[in-house]
């Protein structure tokens, strides 16, 4: 698997229970963290009008392309 660093700033009272709770489950901070992206990334992908947003973008992005020429 091809890992990323990535920084990412938090409010220090934040910080200070995503440490703690890291802490309690025995965890790195960036596992927890890892954990919790996953879940929010599968929770909105599984919302019922996500592929309505999804096809939205992609009929936006392609109006552009063919503005610019690009319609292959």
């Amino acid at each position: 698997m091809n890992q990323r660093a990535m920084s990412v700033r938090l409010p220090g009272p934040m910080h200070e229970r995503l440490s703690a709770l890291a802490r309690i489950e025995g965890v790195h901070v960036s596992e927890l963290v890892r954990e919790a992206i996953e879940e929010f990334m599968s929770r909105r992908i599984a919302e019922k009008d996500f592929k309505d947003r999804l096809n939205q973008r992609l009929n936006e992005d392609w109006e552009i392309l063919k503005l610019l020429g690009r319609e292959d």
